[in-house]
């Protein structure tokens, strides 16, 4: 089961990344219909124009469901790890917090992610950034090595979410934190939903319910572990995606956006 969800997400997020430089790729906007472009998604979560400016094009593929880094109190010189780091975006932003003298690392389980990540990075200038390919639950850093571990509607989709937070405590130093985005559950989900691959691969079948989520945290050894922010979820926009209304109804997608929430937690080791 485990290695059949990692599967399907690598399958689409590798496919993401793939698409990035087409017509229909979550980059573009304004040409692929009723799909809402990276930047409206992006904004919609608490992405500000500056943030989408200062980023280099390809950064942003628009499936966040927060913006960890505006919350996080990075400083200079810090080091950070972020989980699930995509095309890069929240590390690009992370980069300009720590500063020449901070380093930034991402991590990503698809190798195409990985990829244009790395192209990303050329084209920002920065010299602080790095990319490495690797689960999130076997986290490819040492012990006790970062000062900050940052995440973006990532964790949902692990299978083994106990195990994520484990790592995630790991290689945090003394005293470092957390700060992450995710989708939590308010609501029960239908079966169909539960069952769907698209639901899982679209951050909403594998969410866990609210207190458990927080309850994971605090197994691994968190302390202060506190929802600092938490919204509903962009319902129109997240709604008209094809991949999920393949195999689902719209009325069906509807329902499970409505039993979901994002939530922004912080946390200390």
């Amino acid at each position: 089961m485990k290695e059949n969800i990692q599967k399907e997400v690598k399958k689409k997020y590798g496919s993401i990344a793939a698409a990035s430089g087409s017509c229909c790729g979550s980059a573009k906007s304004g040409c692929c219909g009723s799909v809402p472009s990276a930047e409206e998604l992006s904004a919609s979560v608490g992405y500000s124009a500056a943030d989408l400016t200062v980023i280099p094009e390809g950064a942003n593929l628009g499936l966040g469901c927060g913006n960890p880094v505006a919350l996080a109190s990075l400083r200079p010189g810090e080091t950070v790890l972020d989980l699930g780091s995509g095309g890069g975006i929240d590390c690009f932003l992370a980069a300009r917090r720590v500063g020449p003298e901070g380093r930034v690392i991402g991590v990503d389980m698809t190798e195409e992610m990985i990829r244009l990540a790395r192209e990303n990075a050329e084209k920002s200038g920065l010299k602080n950034v790095e990319f490495r390919q690797g689960e999130i639950e076997n986290l490819p850093l040492e012990d006790n090595s970062v000062d900050a571990v940052i995440s973006n509607c990532v964790i949902n989709l692990s299978p083994d979410k106990e195990r994520v937070f484990r790592e995630v405590y790991r290689v945090l130093k003394p005293g470092g934190r957390l700060m992450v985005s995710d989708i939590v559950l308010d609501g029960e989900l239908s079966q169909r939903v539960r069952e769907s691959t698209a639901a899982y691969t679209g951050c909403i079948g594998g969410a866990l319910p609210r207190q458990e989520y927080l309850a994971a945290m605090t197994k691994a050894g968190f302390s202060e572990v506190e929802i600092v922010a938490e919204s509903g979820v962009p319902v129109d926009l997240w709604a008209d995606f094809p991949e999920e209304a393949a195999s689902l109804s719209r009325q069906e997608i509807m329902a499970a956006l409505a039993a979901i929430a994002s939530i922004k937690v912080s946390a200390r080791k």
